[in-house]
């Protein structure tokens, strides 16, 4: 025996598989695995954060070279190719992010003029395609997105997550590149359930409406923010990543049911005499186009918050036009996906246009939006997927309008007798 051992835990040579040698001395594989888990612990990033910003770092310049060439026009074509109608949001929606993406671009100037931040509210029902909207707006600037609910939320201190964690959520959407989180698309859905509840003083504190809006206030228009790389709540002795979210574009969406109302109370107002123009010339079908920041505030939302988004633009209700190309001109349209199921089979799907209509009629009945198209297509087509991939024999399934009413007739039945 050599007297050889590990400088760590003092194992002898013949106690171990291997000894790595230093210049002070030895260490062995249990060693150096104990090394690595203390490495991860502290470290939770690793070497797959290292991978993430090295790859970052090489292509950075060149999506900053194509995101210059991606003009509003440019922009909202592509949402064509996803989104049926809303072309005014999605104009709105193009030239906010296109400003926004030019405004991190610029480099200094010594003319003192700083441009701020547009970060964007859009009001819709549900099934306007809101978030559909963000998530393709996303996609074609190929940047770091996410999409958090606001429901969630609650003030600093109570039961819930903090209003930090969606900036967790877009950091591991980007493998926790910090540089690239700072310059992504944060899409708060529900932001209208953070409304303030009421505007008579309470004993309870409203820690899930209005300080939910107070602790957005900061985030929205930019600070450094200390976040949690693997969510969850703080504690003292936790590592946090600090993000700077001054050129970070926050988008916020909501249906806000009942906002029409202050938007007829609002517009009455301001009508005089009873044999104005303007009264003739209001649509009293689609009042949302209507909507103000003061009909938002009427509704609940601080006008602190209001103020940090300035861009606001509102989604039309689908039409039954509308919902029949939602139906089938999309490039992920869901008689496509029905059709693609399908032919994984070897068989030829056919929906004749007297039932794509009815599909459209069923899904206004119910009032659910774009979302119903799919929920009619399920009640419908569920019996013919669940027997037609044991018919070999089978080349061709035509929906019949007889078989597509049929279908839905017993889905109604079995829905009324389980009540």
């Amino acid at each position: 025996m050599d007297g050889t051992r590990c400088s760590f835990c003092h194992k002898p040579k013949e106690e171990v598989l291997i000894l790595i040698s230093g210049i002070e001395g030895y260490i062995c594989e249990s060693c150096v695995a104990k090394a690595q888990e203390i490495i991860q612990e502290e470290f939770p990033f690793g070497e797959a954060f290292q991978q993430a910003s090295t790859m970052l770092q090489k292509n950075e310049s060149g999506e900053f070279q194509e995101l210059q060439m991606k003009t509003p026009r440019e922009i909202k074509t592509h949402l064509d190719q996803y989104v049926i109608g809303q072309d005014a949001t999605k104009k709105t929606l193009a030239v906010a992010v296109y400003n926004h993406y030019k405004r991190i671009q610029q480099q200094a100037e010594d003319d003192g003029i700083e441009i701020e931040k547009s970060n964007v509210i859009m009001v819709g029902r549900t099934g306007t395609g809101k978030t559909l909207l963000a998530k393709t707006i996303a996609k074609v600037l190929n940047v770091p997105f996410t999409i958090v609910d606001a429901t969630v939320f609650t003030e600093a201190g109570y039961v819930g997550e903090d209003v930090e964690s969606m900036l967790t959520r877009l950091l591991q959407a980007c493998d926790y590149d910090v540089d690239a989180a700072e310059r992504g698309i944060v899409y708060v859905d529900e932001i209208d359930k953070v409304a303030r509840k009421s505007d008579n003083a309470s004993i309870t504190r409203d820690v899930s409406g209005e300080g939910v809006q107070q602790a957005l206030l900061k985030m929205l228009e930019g600070t450094d923010v200390l976040v949690p790389p693997e969510g969850g709540r703080k504690h003292p002795e936790q590592r946090l990543v600090k993000i700077n979210t001054k050129n970070i574009l926050f988008v916020c969406g909501g249906a806000f049911d009942g906002v029409e109302k202050a938007i007829a109370r609002r517009i009455n107002t301001n009508v005089i005499g009873y044999t104005s123009d303007s009264q003739d010339k209001i649509d009293r079908d689609n009042l949302l186009q209507y909507v103000s920041p003061q009909d938002l505030k009427s509704f609940g939302l601080i006008p602190e918050l209001l103020g940090r988004l300035p861009v606001l633009t509102y989604l039309n209700p689908l039409d039954k036009n509308t919902l029949l190309r939602i139906l089938t001109e999309p490039k992920n349209a869901l008689i496509k996906q029905y059709k693609k199921l399908f032919s994984l089979e070897d068989i030829e799907l056919v929906f004749p246009e007297d039932v794509l209509e009815y599909i459209v009629d069923m899904t206004l009945e119910y009032n659910l939006g774009a979302r119903g198209l799919r929920s009619i297509c399920e009640a419908i087509m569920t019996d013919a997927m669940f027997d037609l991939p044991s018919q070999p024999e089978v080349k061709e399934f035509v929906v019949t309008l007889d078989y597509a009413k049929e279908r839905l007739d017993n889905v109604k039945l079995s829905t009324v007798n389980a009540a």
